[in-house]
């Protein structure tokens, strides 16, 4: 074999090589864009029947939702809604940070479909409520179908004296109270990390209300 042959079939070689590296590498790379690009799915049986009224909790992924559970040694849940009736489609009216509809959205009170609300993106377990008055959980889910569409905003501080904004907490606490209803029973967290610093409702403040009762709980 000559110098010239030899140095033929090496760079040959190297070049089948480089192909391999390169062919790999794009392999890798298209699977894990697909891992990335996860098929969202609502994580609510299709067979829940919801009611007016009816109080929805979910347990988030989000940094947000795992410094609330952190905050509520008591609780499973990181955030809460509640079902209202709009124009005979069952819908969740929540007060949420960070769940823009469109670019420029502002933090608001919001009205989601509960397959957009239990979706595998933002939850991992969830539980539907039911309150134990049903006239007293139709008067709730009208007073938080008129938030909804005064399009108030959210409340950053966490303020529930101050009911020009809400959190989601607050939302549901003052909807029941203009139902003749204290849901969450006075009972207060006073939380202190890095996003919330005050004496404000976590979602296990009204979880634990003896006006409701589980309907069902479910998970990812």
């Amino acid at each position: 074999m000559t110098i010239l042959t030899a140095m033929t079939k090496y760079l040959n070689v190297s070049r089948q090589l480089r192909t391999a590296v390169v062919l790999g590498f794009l392999c890798i790379a298209v699977l894990s864009s697909c891992e990335k690009r996860e098929i969202f799915h609502s994580i609510m049986p299709a067979s829940v029947k919801l009611h007016s009224g009816d109080v929805v909790f979910r347990r988030g992924m989000s940094l947000t939702s795992h410094a609330v559970i952190a905050a509520d040694a008591q609780g499973n849940y990181s955030h809460v809604g509640i079902v209202v009736d709009s124009a005979g489609k069952k819908m969740i009216v929540h007060a949420v940070p960070g769940e823009p509809d469109f670019d420029g959205d502002v933090d608001r009170v919001k009205m989601d479909e509960p397959e957009k609300f239990f979706s595998s993106e933002y939850a991992s377990k969830g539980e539907v409520c039911r309150p134990t008055d049903g006239a007293m959980a139709a008067k709730a889910a009208q007073t938080a179908l008129r938030l909804y569409n005064k399009r108030v905003l959210f409340d950053d501080d966490f303020d529930d004296s101050d009911t020009t904004k809400m959190y989601c907490t607050e939302l549901i606490v003052y909807a029941f109270k203009q139902a003749g209803a204290d849901i969450s029973e006075g009972r207060r967290h006073k939380v202190d990390i890095p996003i919330i610093k005050a004496d404000c409702i976590l979602p296990s403040d009204i979880h634990s209300s003896r006006y409701l009762r589980t309907i069902i709980m479910f998970h990812k």
